[in-house]
């Protein structure tokens, strides 16, 4: 129905409402709801739950951000695991990278894969068919923890803390990720708006510390996660890698060869310069 309203309903005392041009699914699956619509600002959009995941025109923003600080960071990897990030956008920033050999995605729902490649395919862009790619359909808690494969970089692009994606900002959770990592691998979250959720990115930021050698967060701005710029959790157990001089990054991001259109190595430096509320969550 044109001008059907959606609304974000995150927040207990903020609502931000969608205008709906047109509705492509709007349906249970067998973990949530799921509605992909297209809004006449930021074109094709998808919600959980009745929280906004990705939208045509920013996803660069967030998929950029925490699929190449990390591996840019790491600079030798060739392994990668994603934990959620069904609609493909995460994947294909990943295999944008040549030194990337193997990219273990683990999606608990297969509908949202479904659904993306019908509806959001310029997400994914044929990263679900790239022979790099092992698509994985379980739950990513599980998985973590029963895995014996070792990853370089493992990318968390989850929900936020409720519903299926509630388990992913568990400290068993975190323990089992780092497990998962290869000596000097790069663990990077999602982890909401400080400003609205400061206990998500507090309480992760604790976790992650008693774990890894460094911990923290870096920054983007994106624009349908309302509220101020998002964080994104970082740890890792070398210490170097949250330090490597820009001019390092300028090399590997030039000979990576790729147009992006928010990451550039001055904006990875400068993502992890913290604002003083910021830096007081996570003490």
């Amino acid at each position: 129905m044109a001008d059907e309203k959606f609304q974000e309903t995150l927040y207990k005392g903020w609502r931000t409402e969608y205008t709906c041009a047109e509705v492509y699914f709007d349906s249970e699956t067998d973990h949530q709801r799921l509605i992909i619509f297209r809004n006449p600002d930021f074109g094709r959009m998808m919600m959980l739950d009745g929280i906004t995941q990705t939208t045509e025109a920013d996803e660069f923003i967030y998929h950029e951000m925490l699929a190449h600080v990390p591996i840019l960071a790491h600079g030798a990897a060739k392994r990668v695991l994603i934990i959620g990030g069904g609609d493909g956008g995460m994947l294909r920033e990943v295999l944008r990278h040549p030194t990337v050999e193997h990219c273990t995605m683990v999606e608990i729902d297969p509908s949202v894969v479904e659904l993306s490649k019908e509806h959001l395919p310029n997400h994914s862009a044929g990263a679900f068919d790239d022979p790099r790619t092992n698509l994985v359909f379980a739950d990513g808690a599980a998985f973590v923890k029963e895995t014996t494969d070792r990853f370089d970089v493992m990318i968390v692009d989850s929900t936020d803390p409720i519903g299926p994606g509630e388990v992913l900002f568990e400290d068993t959770f975190y323990a089992a990720a780092r497990n998962c990592l290869a000596p000097g691998g790069v663990l990077v979250t999602q982890n909401g708006v400080p400003f609205m959720q400061p206990d998500e990115l507090r309480n992760t930021v604790a976790h992650l510390r008693n774990l890894f050698a460094d911990a923290s967060c870096y920054l983007a701005t994106i624009p349908t996660y309302v509220g101020g710029p998002m964080a994104l959790g970082w740890a890792t157990d070398n210490p170097d890698l949250r330090n490597v001089d820009e001019t390092v990054l300028e090399e590997r991001f030039k000979k990576l060869g790729v147009k992006t259109h928010y990451y550039t190595p001055a904006v990875h430096k400068a993502a992890f310069a913290l604002p003083g509320y910021i830096s007081e969550i996570i003490g």
